[in-house]
């Protein structure tokens, strides 16, 4: 298991197409899968859903369901696809957990759209699982910042540091 990825998804913009009818975006099935086979990337990994839920609409149970997958895993390497609003949130709950590499990435405009930042966050997330020491990450916008210090800049659609 040493070579293989979980990949755990939560739901978020990353996951949101747009229904018509509705006039509104709802979180739909996992886009990453599918980033990762358009992409061509040839690593071994598996697909864990744990929610489909707008990052708000995330619960502490939620966040400890995260937890148990994580601490459960016989992968020690960690994606998790997850909503921009509440990820530093999430990031910092899981940060006790000190034996894997945690990786958190999502993205601000959902993968389905054409100009969306989803495939780059992935792409930097998958190479960042795969060489950061063990710890809690969010790789967002080319960037790898750390749970604990990092806030999102609404006005600038981007993860930073303090």
């Amino acid at each position: 298991m040493a070579d293989r990825i979980r990949i755990i998804t939560t739901g978020g913009t990353i996951d949101k197409v747009y229904f018509d009818a509705l006039s509104e975006y709802q979180v739909g099935e996992p886009a990453i899968a599918q980033i990762l086979e358009e992409a061509n990337v040839a690593l071994k990994y598996e697909v864990q859903q744990i929610c489909r839920k707008d990052s708000l609409d995330l619960t502490d149970a939620d966040r400890d369901a995260i937890h148990e997958a994580v601490a459960r895993s016989p992968e020690r390497r960690i994606l998790i696809t997850h909503g921009t609003d509440t990820m530093i949130q999430t990031a910092q709950r899981l940060s006790s957990i000190q034996d894997a590499v945690i990786v958190f990435t999502g993205s601000m405009a959902p993968a389905k759209l054409r100009n969306s930042d989803a495939f780059f966050n992935a792409g930097c997330a998958i190479i960042a699982v795969q060489t950061l020491p063990p710890g809690t990450y969010i790789v967002m916008n080319g960037r790898i910042v750390d749970p604990s210090k990092a806030v999102k800049n609404r006005n600038k659609l981007r993860f930073e540091e303090t």
